[in-house]
């Protein structure tokens, strides 16, 4: 069984509301979760030996959160990843969004989800967050009522997304932790095992939007569907790192997305999802300039995120599969993040 506490985490500035932190505690794991951004702020594992480290990027205090971050372990949205020039059309009208990453519009805006106070629930085995997005919020139609919960049990952490929308809207929800299964702080990922359980990937032009051809990963760096270890198959094929979708088996029910094995610590991590999709990314744009938890700092490559999702810019991509909620319908989608030792 998981035992769930709260304790107060920080006031944000101007009064603007009161942070708390819920800590899920399990035999295997400890996750702290913020409700600033339903952010994942400590993931406590397990190795080998049975030392517990801590397995996600951030910060120890609210200032680092509320500074300018990569989105560390929080729920992004109303759209992760990116819209191309941060516009669609929607029955005949076009939408713009507010575009904060080269000429596109990113994880939901300069205000997305990941920059809001969201209203918790404690639960007897995790907690559950929610908001009311408001109509035109960053630019998107429709008011969209939100619910994201965090449950543990055992080694594993559940995370499930719901939404309903008062107008069309288009929706993805994801968590863009950055995890480092030798623990945080550690200088990179290059002697991490991967395995993605994908035949296809999206190849993307020099913005990172999808050029909208659906890739046979076979003969490519992108086929991972056997274990590679990340430093040397990053050397072997000259890749500056991944930040790219693959595609998942297009099914609406728990299916096995990827693996993620550290040798030295002897630290297995699986994820499971419903989407169909999963981001890839390897912390390229980390920079060593951010001071972390533990006085650490996140050099390039220190963390890699495995961000379970629809397909980046699916609103201008038809043949994508639909990112678009209707009034009536619920978007339900859940991620389960199992740790274990190997």
């Amino acid at each position: 069984m998981a035992s769930v506490t709260r304790a107060v985490f920080g006031d944000l500035p101007s009064g603007a509301g009161t942070v708390e932190k819920f800590q899920l505690q399990s035999d295997l794991l400890k996750v702290d979760i913020i409700s600033w951004g339903c952010t994942i702020m400590a993931l406590e594992v397990k190795d080998r030996q049975g030392k517990a480290s801590d397995v996600v990027l951030g910060f120890a205090d609210l200032e680092g959160y509320l500074q300018k971050q990569p989105y560390f372990g929080a729920v992004v949205g109303r759209v992760a990843n990116r819209i191309a020039k941060g516009t669609f059309t929607l029955d005949g009208k076009e939408y713009k969004l507010a575009i904060n990453n080269g000429p596109n519009s990113l994880h939901g805006g300069v205000r997305g989800f990941d920059k809001v106070l969201w209203t918790p629930r404690m639960l007897s085995n995790g907690v559950q967050f929610s908001r009311v997005s408001p109509d035109g919020e960053e630019g998107y139609p429709g008011e969209l009522k939100v619910w994201v919960t965090y449950t543990l049990d055992g080694g594993e952490l559940m995370i499930n997304y719901r939404a309903q929308a008062s107008r069309t809207t288009p929706v993805n929800l994801t968590n863009h932790s950055y995890f480092n299964l030798a623990g945080q702080g550690s200088p990179n990922i290059y002697d991490h095992e991967v395995i993605i359980e994908a035949d296809a990937f999206l190849p993307v032009d020099e913005t990172l939007i999808p050029t909208g051809e659906v890739a046979p990963v076979q003969g490519t760096a992108f086929d991972l569907r056997k274990p590679v270890e990340l430093g040397k198959h990053l050397q072997d094929f000259h890749l500056n790192g991944f930040d790219h979708n693959f595609c998942l088996k297009g099914s609406k029910e728990k299916h096995f997305c990827a693996w993620v094995r550290h040798a030295g610590s002897g630290r297995l991590l699986e994820v499971y999802t419903t989407q169909p999709g999963v981001q890839f990314y390897t912390g390229n744009f980390l920079d060593g300039t951010l001071k972390g938890k533990g006085g650490a700092v996140y050099p390039k490559h220190s963390g890699f995120c495995l961000e379970t999702q629809n397909w980046p810019d699916a609103v201008n991509q038809p043949h994508f599969p639909p990112v678009l909620l209707r009034p009536g319908e619920e978007y339900d989608h859940t991620t389960w993040f199992k740790f274990s030792v190997a």
